[in-house]
């Protein structure tokens, strides 16, 4: 056995368990084994949690064949904010000491899939910037160039799965944080539309604008994961409604012909996009008419989210510091953000969610002439660490904005968004493209992403830092 298979992605090492070429065991003490080697300096994982994975491993072993789900001996990696039992739920900080009661949903679905749940991923606190950098576990590198970002929130996931460290990592996504790591680190991730995924045991994330899903380094990667943890449960605030298909089944369907509007104008004002940003979305769209869509530029005549964004943003946050064990140990500017989002009480937050529905019925106007919106994941390129050092609220929150810029709005609107590779600048870094969808239609944005995956093949890719070798 080579670490090849740690590149191997969902399928593949779904495929290689079932064919019994690896036990779960096995597979799982090959990715603790890189796990050692590698997060010491990337500082992907806060918890490796190896004696419980590799005893869960073995009673996916012992378990019969005919009792085997689809992700049966696949290990997988989860994001701070997510409950794992017997693990402390940090949201990023050094303020919560008491160990989770319980699996959350998505964790619970994981494992009842035959996943083995192999440790938790860095975020910074309650994923308020896409920065993976907090006082209490330090800054997560970029496996494609170590002096860059992976972007945030999830960018201990991002990392963790594109080092080949494990095959997917759960994230949450409030304004990005999904799409901007996946951009980050040249990996595929699927912000799902609001209501798909359960946010139990809370009835929502961040108030609707956070959604939870994978990040992984193929389209059917995350098809696979998605179908596992996907469907509501009573207590939810917010459910979607069901596609008539799988995921998997539409990642390996051909899309048919689409109308396919792209355009480079950012919903914020004042974000330009770069250049390396801008010649991958014509590339991207001269791909698209290639391969037979009508595709053309729009206006998408965005409406301003930040009356919805900003209130439900500061509503979240208060409700998750609030929860912690230690208000006073939270960083010096999550406590100044908190104070700056006194206002937001909770007449103020149904105004939001009242505004945020307003606000999708404009935005999704654009989706009355064409099928799928083709836009930048983000306005520029990943950026250097230390973007959080030393910066108090507004600081933090103008540095974010070429990040969300392309993508905050959807998680107003609930509309399902995807961020797809889309190459590398000639620095080495990643590039990636947002393909936006219709409401509840992540079919569409997962067949369409595999052809381009397929004609522009991304998921081989091996950071140059952490090849796969010899064990």
């Amino acid at each position: 056995m080579t670490d090849d298979l740690a590149y191997a992605g969902v399928d593949g090492q779904a495929k290689a368990v079932r064919a019994q070429d690896v036990s779960a065991r096995e597979l799982t003490e090959l990715l603790l084994t890189r796990i050692e080697q590698h997060n010491g300096s990337l500082a992907a994982f806060t918890v490796v949690m190896a004696e419980q994975a590799l005893a869960e491993a073995a009673r996916r072993d012992a378990t019969p064949r005919a009792d085997r789900g689809p992700l049966h001996g696949v290990p997988v990696a989860i994001k701070e904010e997510n409950d794992v039992e017997g693990q402390v739920t940090t949201f990023g900080t050094a303020a919560n000491n008491r160990p989770a009661a319980a699996d959350s949903e998505v964790v619970r679905r994981l494992r009842t899939a035959g996943a083995v749940v192999i440790g938790k991923t860095n975020m910074p606190e309650f994923g308020l910037f896409p920065f993976t950098e907090s006082s209490a576990h330090g800054a997560t590198l970029n496996p494609w160039a170590p002096g860059h970002s992976p972007g945030g929130s999830s960018g201990g996931s991002a990392a963790a799965v594109a080092a080949g460290l494990v095959p997917a990592a759960i994230g949450g996504d409030g304004g990005g944080s999904i799409r901007i790591p996946s951009a980050s680190c040249g990996l595929f991730g699927l912000k799902p539309s609001r209501g798909r995924v359960s946010t139990s045991p809370h009835p929502h994330l961040w108030w609707g604008l956070g959604v939870l899903g994978p990040l992984t380094r193929s389209v059917l990667d995350s098809a696979l994961v998605h179908d596992a943890i996907r469907s509501s449960v009573p207590g939810d605030m917010f459910r979607a409604t069901d596609p008539a298909t799988s995921f998997a089944t539409a990642a390996a369907t051909e899309p048919r012909q689409l109308r396919i509007g792209w355009s480079t104008k950012s919903a914020s004002l004042g974000v330009r996009p770069a250049a390396d940003v801008v010649r991958a979305v014509e590339e991207t769209a001269s791909l698209l008419a290639e391969l037979g869509h009508h595709v053309e530029e729009v206006d998408p005549h965005y409406p301003d989210p930040t009356a919805a964004f900003i209130p439900q943003w500061f509503a979240g946050l208060r409700t998750e510091a609030f929860a912690m064990d230690h208000y006073g140990r939270l960083e010096r500017r999550t406590r100044e953000t908190v104070r700056l989002g006194s206002w937001v009480r909770p007449r103020v937050t149904r105004w939001a969610l009242a505004q945020g529905e307003r606000t999708a019925a404009k935005a999704n106007r654009v989706f009355e002439r064409i099928d799928v919106l083709l836009t930048p994941t983000m306005a520029g390129l990943p950026p250097a660490t230390g973007q959080l050092s030393g910066t108090g609220t507004v600081r933090a929150a103008l540095r974010s904005m070429p990040m969300i810029a392309y993508c905050a709005l959807w998680n107003v609107t609930g509309n399902p968004a995807a961020s797809v590779p889309a190459g590398f600048s000639p620095d080495g870094l990643p590039l990636a493209v947002q393909l936006v969808g219709r409401r509840d239609d992540e079919p569409t944005l997962l067949s369409l992403s595999a052809q381009l995956e397929n004609a522009r093949p991304w998921a081989g890719r091996k950071p140059p830092g952490y090849p796969a070798q010899s064990s």
